[in-house]
Order: structure tokens, then C-alpha cells, then sequence
């Protein structure tokens, strides 16, 4: 039978060729051979003894069984790439596009996938396990039911087919994806093994869009139409049965090529619908065949967080990795080498479950004393961890995010990303100003300047309790309440981002166009702040509106939307809250502090900016010193600077 399905077509005068892609000779003409598994003995047997070669013999076979040209591997030259734990082992060469299977996760569309630590994430959506490393080969370890992963492949491949389309076969695939051995833990019937792309799944899925499930190879059917090949249809074969599915599709499109010589629209067709399959079955590809760590106690530990920092940093052309996505990565990999380093405290194991939010977060929250019903608890965890200012703990999210000086403002995209994977499930419309309200800065200093813990605030006498302490002075229950809240009033849509009209929403008064925490930060320095805090935490949580500080008490505003809501708190923080109106003019004291904040924050922004030059010039390969006559004006600006503050300010403790 035919293994590829003829659709409706233009009228293709020139045809399409099949490409030759032989290495060698090309005197004699060119006929697509599936070599014989006679031609892969000697490579195998390179490869299992090559030193730098650190994976199982069933991965090697894997490789050699889906080269094009295996002969070639025999004495081939292993590339070193570089990756910030240390170095990753790559072998390239062109490989049968059906021998390889899609990422099992894929890490561009972290920002999009739904996470466990969300109680309303059902099991078909939900992400899968983060894969853990092997003890002794550079090879990827999945924990998950293989029927969860296949399903999470399929639905992956489907998607970039039809989100992410290209034109693939009348040229052949030349840009190289990147595959890493895969080993399941929990395989049922299926194969235990496999070769798992990182990069390169939308060229995978162009290349098998028109390939049908040949019948009599992988399953038995009485399906008039066949179906649309996908991971799962592959990933359920023995090795040596996949390998004699590509020969059968090779074979059945030559044989189409060579039965249809006529100059008819229908037999051009049939020509050229197999030459772009035949070009479509193969793919340049770099295979991680080893992993040295650059410190050698950790041996394959941190194997996965080197194949995902190789992935993020890579150049990406087709699809672009987005900010969300890369924070979702880096907080990961903060994560994984905070636990690695003993830095996640005694109950470390729960800690970082309830962290990455992947795997059911109910008896992590438990054993950490936190109700696991509450979303707003569990972020407001993410943010405390992720906070603390410890050295070694800050120097790990330094390293990972590439700063000299780890700032506030440096550590709220990884902690967006974390805790808002308790909200996965939300609409993406309804999630979307959600992440742009954060990530224009949900925290403050205090946060980093202040020993702080999360206590389970799961009522509302345990919300008028904090509200207690935190008027008494207190300020880890300050930190507390004002996190809670900024949780909570975000994700429900109360406090977003300003929208254009908002000051005509309280009268054409200026309202505070900073961040939402720095609106937390302002309004939780006055008592009726913390009382409308406190009561929209009681209240959002059983789905009533907030209420408003007016006359003394609070007043439920009935035709208030959120918008309404939000212009009056950046009001608020703005002007205070005023029962008579708003104030209009701030006093001399209010303008003083509003000028120090002003500077401090420039302060924090061109160190920063400081921050990027050097990351730029390490990117860049920049070893050469910028010259003086360059550089002395700011040296000045930064020396007059320190003078006039320190004019103003008291000595520095002794």
C-alpha cells in the first residue's frame, strides 16, 4: 500500500526532485537505500568503547540504527559544548527523521502548560515530571506512566503542526535538531528507551505531517482512511521493527516515483507528493552523548539542568523562546541547585515539590504546615524562598541568572513563573494581565531585607489575627499580609496593571503608575491599608468584591468593577485614604520621601543596566578594558554622588 496520501495540488510544471544526500561518491545515480544492520556493527562497536561516549548500548544502537550513513560514525570527531556546570559531549550526523521522537516536555511553553500544584488541573492536561539523571549515563530518566507521556507527545506534536507550520520536502531539513537519550522508568509494553528531541520539534512534526499509519507495520485496522502518524504510533515499536517502518515508507515512495512516468496532472502529483516525503525522512542532528561536570563529586546529577541551559541559550530562529518561558526555566534550574546545595532547610524534599509545582503539591503543603486548597498560600511560598537573603542561597540565584549582584528586581520572573503554576488552569485571556501586572514588579525590599515565613492563613480569624500583629509593628506579619493580598487581589483581577483612563475612573487625580508591589508596599505603611488588605483577602477568597475604606469603616462599592477597584488603591497610595477627598498637593515630608524612593530606584536600575553591559561584553567575548577618557565621567558622577548622600545620611553602624 501506499504510505502517503495525495491532496489537491497546483499544477507543478517543474516537479520536485528527490535530493541526493550521500556524502561520498555521487557518479551513479541516486536511489534512497535503507543500509542493512550489517553496516552498523563497527560503528556500535566504536562508539560503546569511545571514551567520551557515556550512554547505554541500547541508546548506542539507537543511533547507529537511525543514522543514514552509519559507516560515517566509525572514527567520527565529538564536539564539546560548553554549558554552565560543565561540558556536554555532541555527536552529529544525519539521521532517519522516524528514529527519533518529539521532547517529551517541552520547555517553550512552560508559561502555557498546566501544573499539578493548580487544583483545577485535570490529569489530560496536566505537565509531566521534571526527568532526573541517570547514575552513570547522559541520558534523561521520566518517572511518568508511559500512556501519560505518550498522550503529552502526541498532543505536543499535533499543536506545532498546527500553531507552528513549515515548508519542508521540496528542500531537505538543514538547520540540525538536538536529540538526548531518553530511558523510562515505568514503560508497560512499550520500549524502555529512546531518542528524545530538545530542539527541532516543529521541523520533526513538518516532516511527518503527510505520513499516514501504514496498517500491516504498526497496528492491525479496518480504518478506511488511515491516520496521521504520530509519536505514540512510533514510540510503541521494538527498534528493529522502526527501522523496517522507514524502509517500508521508503520502498513504497520509490516504488510510487518509479510507477508513475506519465506526464499527467494526477501522475505528477503522485511524483512529487513522494519526493517530498523522501527528502522529509531524514534530519541533520546533534545526539548529547556525554556529560563532564565541572565538579566531579556531582557526576550525572546535573546532566538535565545542562541539556535544558544548552536549550534555552540556544540560537532559536523558527520559534522564539519567550521571557515567561526562559524564567520558567531559570527557576527551575534555581530550584534544582538550591536543593542540590542543601539549601531548601530541613524538609528540603517538599520544599522544592511545592516550588516547581509539577507534581500533586497536597502532602508537600502538609508537611509545611500550609492548607494545600489555598493557590494564594502557595505563592505567596514561592515568594518568601525565593527572598530570603542568605548568602550562599542568594549567590546559587546569582549564578543561575547570570548577575554580578543579585537585586530584588532580578529575582521576580523566576517567582512569577513558579507561582502563578498555581493558576495554570486560568482562561488564557483571564491569565494574561495577570503576568503582565507581576512582572511589572510584585516585590519590595523589605522582602529581601526581613526574616519572614509563610503561616498558614487559611481563615478569616487567622486574617484578622496577622491584620493584629502586623498594626502592632510587626513586620514579618506586615511582609505576610501585604504578600497575601498582592496575591490575591492580582490573580482576581483587582490591582493590574493602570489602564489608560484610570485617573479619570477617581476624578482626573494622579494616581501611582509603579508596580504592584510597590502599591502593596505603599498602602501597607497606613492602618486603613491594612484593613482593606486584609479584608479583600477574606473576602476575594469567597468570591465577594473587595471593600473600600470610607467614613471611618468599611463600604461595599456595588457597582465597582475591578478596574474601579484598582484605579482607587494606586490612588490611595498615591494621596492616602481620605474619607472627605483626595489630597491633592503632597506635604513637604511626602515629596522628600517620594524623592529619595526616585533615586534609590534609579540607583537600582543602573546597576542593572551595569549588569547587562557585563553580561553583553561575556556574551560577546569582550576582553578589552574600556579606556578611560571613556569611563571617567560616571567614575566622577558615582565619587560626587556618595559624597552629597553621605551628607544627608548617618554614619554607617560601627
Amino acid at each position: 500500500m501506499s504510505t502517503i496520501d495525495i491532496p489537491d495540488e497546483h499544477d507543478d510544471i517543474d516537479g520536485i526532485e528527490v535530493i541526493d544526500i550521500r556524502s561520498g561518491d555521487r557518479s551513479t545515480p541516486f536511489e534512497h537505500r535503507v543500509e542493512p544492520v550489517s553496516k552498523t556493527t563497527k560503528v556500535i562497536k566504536f562508539l560503546e568503547n569511545h571514551p567520551d561516549v557515556q550512554i547505554s548500548p541500547a541508546a548506542v544502537r539507537r543511533i547507529a540504527y537511525g543514522a543514514v550513513e552509519p559507516g560515517l560514525l566509525e572514527g567520527a570527531r565529538l564536539e564539546r559544548h560548553r554549558v554552565e556546570t560543565g561540558w556536554l559531549s555532541v555527536l552529529t550526523y544525519r539521521a532517519y527523521t522516524l528514529m527519533l521522537s518529539p521532547a517529551i516536555e517541552n520547555d517553550r511553553l512552560l508559561d502555557e502548560a498546566h501544573y499539578a500544584a493548580d487544583p483545577d488541573t485535570s490529569n489530560q492536561q496536566r505537565v509531566l515530571s521534571m526527568p532526573t539523571a541517570h547514575d552513570t549515563d547522559a541520558t534523561l530518566v521520566y518517572a511518568d506512566a508511559m500512556d501519560d507521556l505518550l498522550a503529552a507527545i502526541d498532543r505536543a506534536s499535533k499543536s506545532v503542526r498546527k500553531n507552528n507550520p513549515q515548508e519542508v520536502g521540496r528542500r531537505i531539513v538543514e538547520r540540525s535538531l538536538t536529540a538526548v537519550p531518553a530511558t523510562f522508568r515505568n514503560p508497560g509494553r512499550h520500549p524502555d528507551d529512546d531518542l528524545s528531541l530538545v530542539d527541532g520539534n516543529s521541523r520533526w512534526a513538518a516532516c511527518t505531517a503527510d505520513i499516514k499509519v501504514p496498517a500491516s507495520s504498526i497496528r492491525p485496522t479496518n480504518a478506511k482512511d488511515p491516520d496521521s502518524l504520530l509519536p505514540s504510533h512510533l514510540m510503541r515499536l521494538p527498534l528493529a521493527e522502526r527501522r523496517d517502518l522507514v524502509r517500508e515508507i521508503v520502498k513504497n515512495a520509490h516504488r510510487d516515483i518509479n510507477a508513475n512516468t506519465g506526464t499527467s496532472k494526477a501522475a505528477r502529483a503522485k511524483r512529487d507528493q513522494a519526493a517530498r516525503l523522501l527528502n522529509a525522512m531524514t534530519v541533520p542532528v546533534q545526539v548529547i552523548v556525554g556529560y563532564t561536570d565541572d565538579n566531579p563529586s556531582m557526576r550525572m546529577g546535573r546532566f538535565p539542568v545542562a541539556v535544558r541551559s544548552l536549550l534555552m541559550r540556544m540560537n532559536i530562529g523558527v520559534k522564539e523562546f519567550k521571557e515567561p518561558s526562559k524564567n520558567g526555566v531559570t527557576a527551575e534550574e534555581i530550584v534544582t541547585a538550591l536543593f542540590d546545595a542543601g539549601e531548601l532547610g530541613d524538609n528540603a524534599q517538599a520544599v522544592r515539590d511545592v516550588l516547581l509545582g509539577r507534581a500533586d503539591v497536597t502532602d508537600a503543603m502538609k508537611s509545611l504546615g500550609l492548607n494545600p486548597a489555598f493557590r494564594d498560600l502557595r505563592f505567596t511560598f514561592v515568594v518568601q524562598q525565593l527572598t530570603r537573603k542568605e548568602p550562599r542561597l542568594n549567590a546559587v540565584m546569582a549564578a543561575k541568572l547570570d548577575k554580578r549582584r543579585l537585586q530584588v528586581t532580578h529575582r521576580s520572573g523566576p517567582i512569577v513563573e513558579l507561582g502563578l503554576r498555581s493558576y495554570s488552569s486560568f482562561p488564557k485571556e483571564k491569565l494574561a494581565p495577570v503576568r503582565t501586572a507581576l512582572d511589572t514588579g510584585c516585590l519590595w525590599q523589605a522582602l529581601a531585607n526581613h526574616e519572614w515565613t509563610v503561616e498558614n492563613i487559611d481563615n478569616d480569624q487567622a486574617v484578622d489575627d496577622l491584620l493584629e500583629r502586623a498594626d502592632n509593628g510587626d513586620v514579618p506579619a506586615r511582609l505576610l499580609l501585604g504578600v497575601l493580598a498582592m496575591v490575591t487581589l492580582v490573580t482576581s483581577g483587582y490591582l493590574l496593571a493602570p489602564g489608560g483612563s484610570a485617573e479619570q475612573i477617581v476624578g482626573n487625580i494622579k494616581i501611582m503608575r509603579a508596580g504592584v508591589g510597590t502599591v502593596i508596599k505603599t498602602v501597607l505603611d497606613t492602618k486603613e491599608g491594612r484593613q482593606v488588605l486584609a479584608d479583600a483577602i477574606k473576602r476575594i477568597r469567597a468570591s465577594l468584591p473587595p471593600r473600600w475604606w470610607a467614613d471611618g469603616h468599611l463600604v461595599e462599592r456595588e457597582k465597582w468593577k475591578g478596574s474601579d477597584f484598582n484605579a482607587h488603591l494606586r490612588l490611595a497610595a498615591n494621596h492616602g485614604f481620605n474619607p472627605e477627598g483626595h489630597q491633592n498637593d503632597p506635604t513637604a515630608t511626602e515629596l522628600e520621601d517620594k524623592a529619595l524612593t526616585a533615586f534609590q530606584t534609579s540607583l537600582t536600575t543602573a546597576a542593572s543596566d551595569l549588569d547587562d553591559l557585563i553580561a553583553l561584553r561575556k556574551m560577546n567575548g569582550t576582553t578589552t578594558e574600556l579606556s578611560w577618557t571613556v569611563v571617567e565621567p560616571s567614575f566622577k558622577q558615582l565619587s560626587f554622588m556618595g559624597n552629597d548622600l553621605a551628607r544627608i545620611a548617618e554614619g554607617e553602624p560601627r
